[in-house]
């Protein structure tokens, strides 16, 4: 993958850490990866048995890589999509994802309207997983509908997860 401005892989740390809260198996798991980047998440979802991961991202280059990428591990599963992320989840239908994963650039105002998107999106008993950086408070999260149900500190990175407030 070319580096490009803003562009933050994952952690391997951080990656194994969701997944591990998660469980391995997401057999059957519709998956939304709303700033999809490297895809890595979206493509770890699909590699552990989703049945549909869309991966949405709004950088022409990097779309084109992320098609290459589908096409070399044969990702049947995998949507690429070029576009927003957040009007891609408010297009989901209400409750309808499994696992919402946003990971949106840090340097960006995309948080708020992605959090409340995603809470909509994320069905009842999905999650939705947030990378940020810094901890976002009970009542921000709570502001969206949203609950706290894990959280990672990892050098720079903060990873959520999150769950539909009952």
């Amino acid at each position: 993958m070319a580096q490009r401005p803003g562009l933050r892989p994952t952690p391997d740390r951080v990656r194994e850490t969701l997944f591990n809260w998660l469980g391995q198996d997401l057999t059957g798991w519709r998956c939304l990866d709303a700033f999809a980047g490297t895809g890595a998440l979206g493509l770890e979802a699909a590699s552990r048995g989703a049945a549909a991961v869309q991966l949405v991202e709004s950088d022409a280059a990097l779309v084109a890589q992320l098609h290459t990428l589908q096409q070399r591990l044969s990702a049947t599963a995998v949507r690429v999509q070029r576009g927003d992320g957040i009007t891609a989840l408010k297009q989901a239908a209400p409750a309808s994802i499994d696992l919402v994963l946003l990971d949106p650039p840090f340097d960006s105002d995309l948080f708020v309207a992605a959090l409340q998107a995603a809470s909509k999106a994320v069905a009842a008993q999905g999650f939705v997983y947030l990378e940020a950086p810094r901890a976002w408070t009970d009542e921000e999260l709570a502001a969206s509908g949203l609950v706290l149900y894990r959280h990672l500190k990892a050098g720079a990175v903060h990873a959520h997860l999150l769950q539909r407030s009952a």
